[in-house]
Protein backbone atom coordinates (compact mmCIF):
# COMPACT_ATOMS: atom_id res chain seq x y z
CA UNK A 1 0.00 0.00 0.00
CA UNK A 2 1.07 3.59 -0.58
CA UNK A 3 1.39 5.66 2.59
CA UNK A 4 -0.28 9.04 1.92
CA UNK A 5 0.68 10.54 5.28
CA UNK A 6 2.73 13.71 5.54
CA UNK A 7 6.37 13.11 4.60
CA UNK A 8 9.17 13.75 7.12
CA UNK A 9 10.34 16.72 5.06
CA UNK A 10 7.10 18.64 5.79
CA UNK A 11 6.89 21.10 8.63
CA UNK A 12 6.72 19.28 11.96
CA UNK A 13 5.10 22.36 13.46
CA UNK A 14 2.26 22.22 10.91
CA UNK A 15 1.78 18.52 11.60
CA UNK A 16 1.61 19.00 15.36
CA UNK A 17 -0.75 21.95 14.96
CA UNK A 18 -3.15 19.92 12.81
CA UNK A 19 -2.98 17.00 15.23
CA UNK A 20 -3.73 19.27 18.17
CA UNK A 21 -6.76 20.73 16.37
CA UNK A 22 -8.20 17.25 15.88
CA UNK A 23 -7.48 16.28 19.46
CA UNK A 24 -9.23 19.40 20.73
CA UNK A 25 -12.47 18.41 19.00
CA UNK A 26 -14.69 16.11 21.06
CA UNK A 27 -14.91 12.65 19.53
CA UNK A 28 -18.49 11.42 19.19
CA UNK A 29 -18.99 7.69 19.39
CA UNK A 30 -21.83 6.75 17.07
CA UNK A 31 -23.26 3.56 18.49
CA UNK A 32 -25.11 5.13 21.43
CA UNK A 33 -26.27 8.33 19.72
CA UNK A 34 -27.01 7.69 16.04
CA UNK A 35 -30.47 6.81 14.77
CA UNK A 36 -31.89 5.79 11.46
CA UNK A 37 -32.48 8.62 9.01
CA UNK A 38 -34.73 11.19 10.65
CA UNK A 39 -37.63 12.09 8.37
CA UNK A 40 -39.19 15.51 8.30
CA UNK A 41 -42.81 15.58 9.45
CA UNK A 42 -45.13 18.14 7.75
CA UNK A 43 -45.84 21.00 10.14
CA UNK A 44 -49.47 22.09 10.79
CA UNK A 45 -49.23 25.13 8.50
CA UNK A 46 -47.95 23.01 5.63
CA UNK A 47 -50.83 20.58 6.09
CA UNK A 48 -53.29 23.48 5.98
CA UNK A 49 -51.58 24.90 2.89
CA UNK A 50 -51.79 21.60 1.04
CA UNK A 51 -55.50 21.29 1.80
CA UNK A 52 -56.12 24.64 0.09
CA UNK A 53 -54.73 23.55 -3.28
CA UNK A 54 -57.82 23.28 -5.45
CA UNK A 55 -58.06 21.05 -8.56
CA UNK A 56 -61.03 23.11 -9.79
CA UNK A 57 -58.92 26.28 -9.85
CA UNK A 58 -56.15 24.37 -11.60
CA UNK A 59 -58.66 23.13 -14.18
CA UNK A 60 -59.83 26.69 -14.79
CA UNK A 61 -56.25 27.84 -15.40
CA UNK A 62 -55.46 25.01 -17.83
CA UNK A 63 -58.73 25.57 -19.71
CA UNK A 64 -58.18 29.32 -19.96
CA UNK A 65 -54.62 28.98 -21.23
CA UNK A 66 -55.66 26.42 -23.85
CA UNK A 67 -58.43 28.80 -25.00
CA UNK A 68 -55.88 31.32 -26.28
CA UNK A 69 -55.58 29.03 -29.33
CA UNK A 70 -51.82 29.19 -29.56
CA UNK A 71 -49.20 30.49 -27.16
CA UNK A 72 -46.34 30.07 -29.58
CA UNK A 73 -43.43 32.40 -28.78
CA UNK A 74 -43.65 33.83 -32.32
CA UNK A 75 -47.43 34.35 -32.18
CA UNK A 76 -49.21 37.66 -31.70
CA UNK A 77 -48.03 39.88 -28.88
CA UNK A 78 -50.92 42.35 -29.04
CA UNK A 79 -54.07 40.40 -29.97
CA UNK A 80 -56.30 40.56 -26.85
CA UNK A 81 -57.85 37.14 -27.49
CA UNK A 82 -55.32 34.88 -29.19
CA UNK A 83 -51.61 34.32 -28.94
CA UNK A 84 -48.82 34.57 -26.43
CA UNK A 85 -49.43 38.25 -25.67
CA UNK A 86 -52.99 37.59 -24.49
CA UNK A 87 -51.79 34.67 -22.35
CA UNK A 88 -49.01 36.81 -20.88
CA UNK A 89 -51.40 39.55 -19.85
CA UNK A 90 -53.86 37.10 -18.30
CA UNK A 91 -51.18 35.33 -16.22
CA UNK A 92 -49.83 38.70 -15.10
CA UNK A 93 -53.29 39.74 -13.95
CA UNK A 94 -53.73 36.52 -11.93
CA UNK A 95 -50.36 36.91 -10.21
CA UNK A 96 -51.27 40.49 -9.32
CA UNK A 97 -54.46 39.24 -7.68
CA UNK A 98 -52.46 36.79 -5.58
CA UNK A 99 -50.00 39.52 -4.64
CA UNK A 100 -52.84 41.75 -3.46
CA UNK A 101 -53.51 39.19 -0.70
CA UNK A 102 -49.88 39.05 0.46
CA UNK A 103 -49.69 42.16 2.60
CA UNK A 104 -46.99 43.57 0.35
CA UNK A 105 -44.70 40.54 0.57
CA UNK A 106 -45.31 39.43 -3.04
CA UNK A 107 -44.35 41.61 -5.99
CA UNK A 108 -44.99 40.88 -9.68
CA UNK A 109 -42.98 41.97 -12.71
CA UNK A 110 -43.05 41.50 -16.46
CA UNK A 111 -39.45 40.59 -17.28
CA UNK A 112 -39.06 41.34 -20.99
CA UNK A 113 -36.09 41.20 -23.33
CA UNK A 114 -35.45 41.05 -27.07
CA UNK A 115 -34.12 37.69 -28.19
CA UNK A 116 -31.80 38.01 -31.21
CA UNK A 117 -32.38 35.71 -34.19
CA UNK A 118 -31.40 32.08 -33.67
CA UNK A 119 -32.17 28.57 -34.97
CA UNK A 120 -35.84 28.75 -33.88
CA UNK A 121 -36.20 32.54 -33.70
CA UNK A 122 -36.02 33.94 -37.27
CA UNK A 123 -36.36 37.62 -36.30
CA UNK A 124 -35.67 39.65 -33.14
CA UNK A 125 -38.50 38.69 -30.78
CA UNK A 126 -39.72 40.06 -27.49
CA UNK A 127 -39.90 37.33 -24.85
CA UNK A 128 -41.54 38.00 -21.50
CA UNK A 129 -41.39 36.11 -18.20
CA UNK A 130 -44.02 36.81 -15.55
CA UNK A 131 -42.24 36.66 -12.19
CA UNK A 132 -43.95 36.75 -8.78
CA UNK A 133 -41.51 37.10 -5.88
CA UNK A 134 -42.63 36.27 -2.31
CA UNK A 135 -39.99 37.91 -0.13
CA UNK A 136 -38.86 36.06 2.96
CA UNK A 137 -39.00 37.63 6.41
CA UNK A 138 -35.84 36.30 8.09
CA UNK A 139 -33.47 35.31 5.29
CA UNK A 140 -34.71 37.10 2.16
CA UNK A 141 -31.43 36.74 0.26
CA UNK A 142 -31.84 32.95 0.18
CA UNK A 143 -33.93 32.17 -2.92
CA UNK A 144 -35.95 29.21 -4.23
CA UNK A 145 -37.40 29.32 -7.77
CA UNK A 146 -40.22 27.34 -9.40
CA UNK A 147 -41.29 27.64 -13.04
CA UNK A 148 -43.67 26.43 -15.71
CA UNK A 149 -43.42 27.58 -19.35
CA UNK A 150 -46.50 29.21 -20.81
CA UNK A 151 -45.48 29.07 -24.46
CA UNK A 152 -46.78 26.19 -26.61
CA UNK A 153 -46.03 24.68 -30.01
CA UNK A 154 -47.59 22.69 -32.84
CA UNK A 155 -46.00 19.76 -34.70
CA UNK A 156 -43.85 22.22 -36.63
CA UNK A 157 -41.93 24.17 -34.02
CA UNK A 158 -41.90 27.20 -36.34
CA UNK A 159 -45.69 27.17 -36.90
CA UNK A 160 -46.90 30.24 -34.99
CA UNK A 161 -50.44 30.36 -36.44
CA UNK A 162 -52.01 26.87 -36.12
CA UNK A 163 -53.85 25.91 -32.96
CA UNK A 164 -51.45 24.75 -30.25
CA UNK A 165 -53.53 24.58 -27.04
CA UNK A 166 -50.61 23.17 -25.03
CA UNK A 167 -52.76 21.88 -22.17
CA UNK A 168 -50.29 19.28 -20.91
CA UNK A 169 -47.17 20.97 -22.31
CA UNK A 170 -47.20 23.17 -20.43
CA UNK A 171 -50.40 24.80 -19.19
CA UNK A 172 -50.36 22.03 -16.58
CA UNK A 173 -47.01 23.19 -15.18
CA UNK A 174 -48.04 26.85 -15.21
CA UNK A 175 -51.29 25.96 -13.41
CA UNK A 176 -49.38 24.08 -10.71
CA UNK A 177 -47.02 27.04 -10.18
CA UNK A 178 -49.87 29.57 -10.11
CA UNK A 179 -51.91 27.59 -7.61
CA UNK A 180 -48.96 27.19 -5.26
CA UNK A 181 -48.29 30.93 -5.58
CA UNK A 182 -51.90 31.64 -4.65
CA UNK A 183 -51.87 29.59 -1.45
CA UNK A 184 -48.40 30.68 -0.37
CA UNK A 185 -49.03 34.40 -1.00
CA UNK A 186 -51.04 34.69 2.23
CA UNK A 187 -48.31 33.08 4.35
CA UNK A 188 -44.98 34.24 5.72
CA UNK A 189 -41.83 32.40 4.72
CA UNK A 190 -38.33 32.75 6.12
CA UNK A 191 -36.60 32.62 2.70
CA UNK A 192 -37.71 34.09 -0.63
CA UNK A 193 -39.76 32.01 -3.07
CA UNK A 194 -40.07 32.97 -6.74
CA UNK A 195 -42.94 31.76 -8.93
CA UNK A 196 -42.31 32.28 -12.65
CA UNK A 197 -44.20 31.61 -15.86
CA UNK A 198 -41.46 31.66 -18.49
CA UNK A 199 -41.68 31.86 -22.27
CA UNK A 200 -39.47 30.77 -25.16
CA UNK A 201 -38.98 27.25 -23.80
CA UNK A 202 -40.00 25.47 -26.98
CA UNK A 203 -37.73 27.72 -29.06
CA UNK A 204 -34.64 27.10 -26.90
CA UNK A 205 -35.17 27.71 -23.15
CA UNK A 206 -34.79 31.44 -23.79
CA UNK A 207 -37.02 32.74 -21.00
CA UNK A 208 -35.50 30.61 -18.25
CA UNK A 209 -32.01 31.32 -19.59
CA UNK A 210 -32.64 35.04 -19.15
CA UNK A 211 -34.14 34.53 -15.69
CA UNK A 212 -31.23 32.39 -14.50
CA UNK A 213 -28.67 34.84 -15.88
CA UNK A 214 -30.39 37.71 -14.08
CA UNK A 215 -29.92 35.85 -10.79
CA UNK A 216 -26.32 34.98 -11.68
CA UNK A 217 -25.48 38.58 -12.53
CA UNK A 218 -26.98 39.72 -9.21
CA UNK A 219 -24.98 37.15 -7.26
CA UNK A 220 -28.22 35.66 -5.94
CA UNK A 221 -28.09 32.74 -3.53
CA UNK A 222 -30.46 30.45 -5.44
CA UNK A 223 -30.38 27.24 -3.40
CA UNK A 224 -32.95 25.27 -5.43
CA UNK A 225 -34.96 25.53 -8.63
CA UNK A 226 -37.81 23.35 -9.96
CA UNK A 227 -39.23 23.20 -13.47
CA UNK A 228 -42.76 21.83 -13.86
CA UNK A 229 -43.00 20.65 -17.45
CA UNK A 230 -45.67 18.20 -18.68
CA UNK A 231 -47.37 17.38 -15.37
CA UNK A 232 -50.90 16.99 -16.72
CA UNK A 233 -51.81 13.36 -16.12
CA UNK A 234 -50.79 10.00 -14.73
CA UNK A 235 -52.67 8.30 -17.61
CA UNK A 236 -50.76 8.30 -20.90
CA UNK A 237 -53.90 7.27 -22.83
CA UNK A 238 -51.80 4.77 -24.78
CA UNK A 239 -53.18 1.50 -23.47
CA UNK A 240 -50.79 1.22 -20.51
CA UNK A 241 -51.92 1.17 -16.89
CA UNK A 242 -52.50 4.59 -15.39
CA UNK A 243 -50.14 5.76 -12.66
CA UNK A 244 -51.98 8.68 -11.03
CA UNK A 245 -49.94 8.70 -7.82
CA UNK A 246 -46.40 9.10 -9.21
CA UNK A 247 -44.45 12.08 -10.47
CA UNK A 248 -40.93 11.85 -11.85
CA UNK A 249 -38.19 14.15 -10.55
CA UNK A 250 -35.11 14.36 -12.78
CA UNK A 251 -31.88 15.32 -11.02
CA UNK A 252 -28.43 15.35 -12.58
CA UNK A 253 -25.36 13.69 -11.10
CA UNK A 254 -22.14 15.48 -11.95
CA UNK A 255 -23.03 19.21 -11.83
CA UNK A 256 -23.25 20.72 -15.32
CA UNK A 257 -21.23 23.80 -14.38
CA UNK A 258 -18.47 21.84 -12.61
CA UNK A 259 -14.87 21.93 -13.82
CA UNK A 260 -12.91 18.65 -14.20
CA UNK A 261 -10.82 19.56 -11.14
CA UNK A 262 -13.97 20.10 -9.07
CA UNK A 263 -15.38 16.80 -10.28
CA UNK A 264 -12.21 14.96 -9.29
CA UNK A 265 -12.23 16.57 -5.84
CA UNK A 266 -15.89 15.84 -5.18
CA UNK A 267 -15.79 12.27 -6.46
CA UNK A 268 -13.02 11.48 -4.00
CA UNK A 269 -15.51 11.85 -1.13
CA UNK A 270 -18.95 11.19 -2.61
CA UNK A 271 -19.12 10.36 -6.28
CA UNK A 272 -21.74 11.56 -8.71
CA UNK A 273 -24.59 10.72 -6.32
CA UNK A 274 -23.73 13.56 -3.96
CA UNK A 275 -23.98 16.65 -6.13
CA UNK A 276 -26.34 19.44 -4.93
CA UNK A 277 -29.15 18.43 -7.30
CA UNK A 278 -29.06 14.81 -6.09
CA UNK A 279 -29.31 16.11 -2.51
CA UNK A 280 -32.27 18.20 -3.62
CA UNK A 281 -33.94 15.08 -5.03
CA UNK A 282 -33.50 13.26 -1.73
CA UNK A 283 -34.92 16.25 0.13
CA UNK A 284 -38.03 16.46 -2.07
CA UNK A 285 -38.78 12.79 -1.66
CA UNK A 286 -38.35 13.13 2.12
CA UNK A 287 -40.74 16.07 2.54
CA UNK A 288 -43.24 15.41 -0.26
CA UNK A 289 -44.03 11.70 0.04
CA UNK A 290 -46.76 11.84 2.67
CA UNK A 291 -50.54 11.36 2.97
CA UNK A 292 -51.10 15.09 2.46
CA UNK A 293 -49.71 15.04 -1.10
CA UNK A 294 -50.85 11.51 -1.90
CA UNK A 295 -47.89 11.12 -4.25
CA UNK A 296 -44.80 9.00 -4.79
CA UNK A 297 -41.79 10.96 -6.02
CA UNK A 298 -39.84 8.79 -8.45
CA UNK A 299 -36.37 10.32 -8.44
CA UNK A 300 -34.60 9.69 -11.75
CA UNK A 301 -30.83 10.16 -11.62
CA UNK A 302 -30.52 11.91 -14.97
CA UNK A 303 -30.44 15.56 -15.98
CA UNK A 304 -33.53 15.03 -18.16
CA UNK A 305 -35.06 12.61 -20.63
CA UNK A 306 -33.21 11.56 -23.78
CA UNK A 307 -33.54 14.07 -26.64
CA UNK A 308 -35.40 16.49 -24.36
CA UNK A 309 -34.63 19.35 -22.02
CA UNK A 310 -36.53 21.72 -19.75
CA UNK A 311 -35.99 25.04 -18.03
CA UNK A 312 -34.08 23.64 -15.06
CA UNK A 313 -31.12 23.21 -17.40
CA UNK A 314 -30.75 26.99 -17.61
CA UNK A 315 -30.14 27.04 -13.85
CA UNK A 316 -27.89 23.97 -13.87
CA UNK A 317 -25.66 25.67 -16.43
CA UNK A 318 -25.08 28.47 -13.93
CA UNK A 319 -24.23 26.18 -11.05
CA UNK A 320 -27.58 26.24 -9.23
CA UNK A 321 -29.16 23.04 -7.86
CA UNK A 322 -32.18 22.32 -10.05
CA UNK A 323 -34.65 19.54 -10.91
CA UNK A 324 -37.46 18.83 -13.34
CA UNK A 325 -40.91 17.46 -12.40
CA UNK A 326 -42.83 15.59 -15.09
CA UNK A 327 -45.58 13.00 -15.38
CA UNK A 328 -44.70 9.27 -15.12
CA UNK A 329 -45.23 8.40 -18.80
CA UNK A 330 -45.57 10.71 -21.77
CA UNK A 331 -47.79 10.08 -24.78
CA UNK A 332 -45.70 11.23 -27.70
CA UNK A 333 -48.59 10.58 -30.12
CA UNK A 334 -50.52 13.62 -28.90
CA UNK A 335 -47.77 15.90 -27.58
CA UNK A 336 -47.21 18.92 -29.79
CA UNK A 337 -49.49 17.54 -32.50
CA UNK A 338 -51.76 19.90 -34.39
CA UNK A 339 -55.36 19.30 -33.33
CA UNK A 340 -57.07 16.78 -35.57
CA UNK A 341 -59.85 14.18 -35.40
CA UNK A 342 -59.46 10.57 -36.55
CA UNK A 343 -62.24 7.99 -36.12
CA UNK A 344 -63.90 10.24 -33.57
CA UNK A 345 -60.73 10.55 -31.46
CA UNK A 346 -59.09 13.94 -30.99
CA UNK A 347 -55.33 14.16 -31.19
CA UNK A 348 -53.36 17.13 -29.91
CA UNK A 349 -52.28 18.60 -26.59
CA UNK A 350 -55.86 19.15 -25.45
CA UNK A 351 -57.50 19.86 -22.11
CA UNK A 352 -59.30 16.52 -22.33
CA UNK A 353 -56.02 14.68 -21.82
CA UNK A 354 -55.34 16.41 -18.49
CA UNK A 355 -56.36 15.19 -15.04
CA UNK A 356 -56.82 18.25 -12.83
CA UNK A 357 -56.69 16.18 -9.65
CA UNK A 358 -53.34 14.80 -10.74
CA UNK A 359 -52.00 18.29 -11.42
CA UNK A 360 -53.23 19.33 -7.96
CA UNK A 361 -51.24 16.50 -6.39
CA UNK A 362 -48.15 17.61 -8.31
CA UNK A 363 -48.80 21.14 -7.05
CA UNK A 364 -48.84 19.73 -3.50
CA UNK A 365 -45.46 18.11 -4.11
CA UNK A 366 -44.16 21.52 -5.19
CA UNK A 367 -45.72 23.23 -2.20
CA UNK A 368 -44.34 20.69 0.27
CA UNK A 369 -40.84 21.11 -1.16
CA UNK A 370 -40.91 24.91 -1.40
CA UNK A 371 -42.47 25.44 2.02
CA UNK A 372 -40.06 23.02 3.68
CA UNK A 373 -37.07 24.66 2.00
CA UNK A 374 -38.19 28.20 2.74
CA UNK A 375 -38.96 27.53 6.42
CA UNK A 376 -35.80 25.53 7.16
CA UNK A 377 -32.27 26.86 7.54
CA UNK A 378 -30.31 27.09 4.31
CA UNK A 379 -28.12 24.25 3.08
CA UNK A 380 -24.82 24.32 5.05
CA UNK A 381 -21.93 25.90 3.17
CA UNK A 382 -18.23 25.27 3.14
CA UNK A 383 -18.48 21.68 4.39
CA UNK A 384 -15.01 20.11 4.61
CA UNK A 385 -13.92 16.59 5.50
CA UNK A 386 -10.44 16.53 6.99
CA UNK A 387 -8.25 14.24 4.89
CA UNK A 388 -4.89 15.35 6.33
CA UNK A 389 -4.80 12.78 9.14
CA UNK A 390 -4.36 9.01 8.81
CA UNK A 391 -6.97 7.95 11.36
CA UNK A 392 -10.07 5.82 11.70
CA UNK A 393 -12.02 8.86 12.90
CA UNK A 394 -13.65 11.51 10.71
CA UNK A 395 -13.52 15.26 11.27
CA UNK A 396 -16.01 17.53 9.52
CA UNK A 397 -16.10 21.34 9.48
CA UNK A 398 -18.55 23.84 7.99
CA UNK A 399 -19.52 27.50 8.03
CA UNK A 400 -22.00 28.62 10.71
CA UNK A 401 -25.60 29.01 9.61
CA UNK A 402 -27.06 32.54 9.73
CA UNK A 403 -30.46 31.13 10.76
CA UNK A 404 -31.77 32.96 13.83
CA UNK A 405 -33.78 29.94 14.97
CA UNK A 406 -31.02 27.37 14.50
CA UNK A 407 -31.26 24.38 16.85
CA UNK A 408 -28.10 22.68 15.58
CA UNK A 409 -26.71 20.35 12.96
CA UNK A 410 -27.00 16.70 12.05
CA UNK A 411 -24.36 14.48 10.50
CA UNK A 412 -25.80 11.90 8.12
CA UNK A 413 -24.01 8.99 6.49
CA UNK A 414 -24.62 5.91 4.38
CA UNK A 415 -22.80 2.92 3.01
CA UNK A 416 -21.02 3.67 -0.26
CA UNK A 417 -23.37 1.22 -2.00
CA UNK A 418 -26.56 2.83 -0.61
CA UNK A 419 -28.68 5.26 -2.60
CA UNK A 420 -29.98 7.28 0.33
CA UNK A 421 -28.82 8.44 3.74
CA UNK A 422 -29.17 5.77 6.42
CA UNK A 423 -28.05 7.26 9.74
CA UNK A 424 -28.42 10.54 11.63
CA UNK A 425 -26.30 11.94 14.45
CA UNK A 426 -27.19 15.28 16.13
CA UNK A 427 -24.00 17.21 16.96
CA UNK A 428 -25.28 20.44 18.53
CA UNK A 429 -24.40 23.93 17.34
CA UNK A 430 -20.64 23.49 16.98
CA UNK A 431 -19.32 23.78 13.41
CA UNK A 432 -16.56 21.19 13.84
CA UNK A 433 -17.06 17.62 14.94
CA UNK A 434 -15.08 14.39 14.99
CA UNK A 435 -16.93 11.09 14.72
CA UNK A 436 -15.60 7.65 15.56
CA UNK A 437 -16.43 6.30 12.10
CA UNK A 438 -13.86 5.84 9.35
CA UNK A 439 -14.21 8.22 6.41
CA UNK A 440 -12.85 5.40 4.24
CA UNK A 441 -15.99 3.30 4.61
CA UNK A 442 -19.01 5.60 4.23
CA UNK A 443 -20.25 8.82 2.63
CA UNK A 444 -20.97 11.74 4.96
CA UNK A 445 -23.17 14.84 4.81
CA UNK A 446 -24.24 17.73 7.03
CA UNK A 447 -27.63 19.41 7.41
CA UNK A 448 -28.99 22.20 9.60
CA UNK A 449 -32.08 21.93 11.82
CA UNK A 450 -34.20 24.72 13.32
CA UNK A 451 -36.07 24.72 16.63
CA UNK A 452 -39.31 23.59 14.95
CA UNK A 453 -37.65 20.55 13.38
CA UNK A 454 -37.32 21.87 9.81
CA UNK A 455 -34.26 20.36 8.18
CA UNK A 456 -32.19 21.74 5.33
CA UNK A 457 -31.03 19.68 2.36
CA UNK A 458 -27.82 17.80 3.01
CA UNK A 459 -24.47 19.24 1.95
CA UNK A 460 -21.79 16.73 1.02
CA UNK A 461 -18.23 17.62 2.04
CA UNK A 462 -15.17 18.26 -0.06
CA UNK A 463 -11.68 17.21 1.10
CA UNK A 464 -9.65 19.73 3.03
Amino acid sequence: MTDQREKPSSSRRAFLSASAAVAATPVLGHAAHATGLRKQVPDPELKALLREIDPHRIGSIVTRLAAFGTRHTLSSQDDPERGIGAARDWIHEQFQRYAAQSGGRMTVELQSFIQPPGPRVPVPTRITNIVATLRGDRDPDRVYVVTGHYDSRATDVMDATSDAPGADDDASGVAAVMEVARVMATRRTEATVVFAAVAGEEQGLYGSDHLAQRYKDAGADVQAMFSNDIVGTGDAHDGTAADPRTVRLFVEGVPTAETPAQTSTRQSVGGENDGPSRQLGRFVRDVAENPQTGMKVRVVWRRDRYLRGSDHISFLLRGYPAARLTEPRENFAHEHQNVRVENGIQYGDLVEFCDFRYIARVARVNAAALWSLAQAPGTPKGVIIDTTQLTNQTTLRWQPSPATDLAGYEIVWRETTAADWQHTLPVGTATTTTIDISKDNVFFGVRAVDREGHRSPVAAPTPG
